[in-house]
């Protein structure tokens, strides 16, 4: 006979603090999350053990797992809070001034290296009070679980081909060109399609292993292999990289122009034509009528349509160096806008 549920003794904070420290597999972690003192953490979770007479988590080796009957609890925590968010979300609008809510977004470095920065100012300044946890795209992240469970709001970023599973909204899309030293002998000679392809490039590590980006999908689809001999998990070291060797990185032209004051580094144009490269938010439908995640997909898109403004202090990218062959058609965009 299975034991009655205590009714009295659960609420929504409670829950709360399940699912996050369940997903955090921390105690310490699960308190910044929640903005709580560690202790009041700790007796929560006491207090959910003894409702529960499971550990919920237990250490393994250095880390701690959740049992087996935590893990089935993950799920059903999410979607209560979901629920609660929708009921509760409905009856109040959301007021950035006074909200301490936590946002968390998950994004590839691939981005604008100031489309971050840009965000975090914007939040801050319309939110003082709330926090922003901003988490990195990785081989090992299941974005579509950590949307559907809650753990995301919102995920940015540059895919070949958008997952039909998630609502998503355009950002903005960007020419591919390619990023040299300034000593690379592209820049004196140019280069046909044969030099490009066995260059030395310089690329990201896959998300997933086999997975192929933007670029190399391109590629494939035309019978063709560029000759990769590094991979990087950090997209954001690659450009000091490039200035330092006779790498060669192909990607977005504005993430290029970021650079070409501060390193000696400039752009090349490719020589075949590729599609755009087009970047993404993506949210899922838990959180598509929650006024907080409206706000921030709103707040997204503002910054991401003033990446388009000039750049501070007069910087302008250096002039590009020809090809000696170059395809005259231009590819179609990847992608297309998402319906209003």
């Amino acid at each position: 006979m299975s034991r009655p549920v205590p009714w009295d003794s659960i609420d929504i904070h409670l829950i709360r603090v399940l699912h996050t420290v369940l997903t955090e597999r921390s105690v310490t972690r699960a308190a910044v999350r929640l903005g709580m003192h560690q202790p009041a953490v700790s007796a929560a979770l006491r207090r959910l053990r003894r409702l529960t007479g499971d550990p919920l988590l237990v250490r393994t080796g250095a880390a701690m797992v959740p049992t087996a009957v935590a893990q089935r609890m993950i799920a059903p925590a999410a979607e209560i809070l979901r629920q609660a968010e929708t009921m509760l979300g409905g009856a109040r609008a959301f007021d950035p001034a006074s909200s301490p809510h936590t946002f968390a977004v998950a994004a590839s470095d691939y981005l604008d290296p100031w489309f971050l920065p840009r965000l975090v100012a914007r939040v801050k300044a319309a939110a003082p009070l709330a926090r922003l946890d901003i988490q990195p795209l990785a081989g090992s992240t299941d974005y579509r679980q950590r949307l559907a469970l809650g753990e995301v709001d919102v995920v940015i970023g540059n895919w070949p081909a958008v997952p039909d599973d998630l609502h998503q909204g355009r950002l903005f899309g960007d020419e591919v060109v390619c990023l040299v030293s300034t000593r690379h002998p592209a820049l004196r000679r140019g280069w046909t399609l044969e030099d490009w392809l066995q260059a030395d490039h310089v690329a990201p590590t896959p998300l997933a292993p086999g997975a192929r980006g933007a670029i190399d999908e391109h590629l494939a689809r035309q019978g063709l292999t560029r000759n990769i001999v590094v991979r990087c998990p950090h997209f954001g070291l690659i450009p000091a990289m490039v200035s330092q060797s006779l790498l060669v990185l192909t990607t977005g032209r504005q993430y290029c122009q970021r650079f070409l004051q501060a390193l000696p580094v400039a752009i090349v144009e490719p020589p075949l034509a590729f599609p755009r490269l087009l970047y993404y938010q993506l949210w899922h439908d838990c959180t598509h009528g929650s006024p907080a995640a409206q706000w921030l997909r709103q707040t997204i898109r503002e910054v991401a349509a003033g990446l388009a403004d000039p750049p501070p202090d007069g910087q302008t990218p250096l002039p590009s160096a020809p090809s000696r062959r170059r395809d005259p058609a231009r590819a179609p965009m990847i992608g297309t806008d998402p319906a209003p």
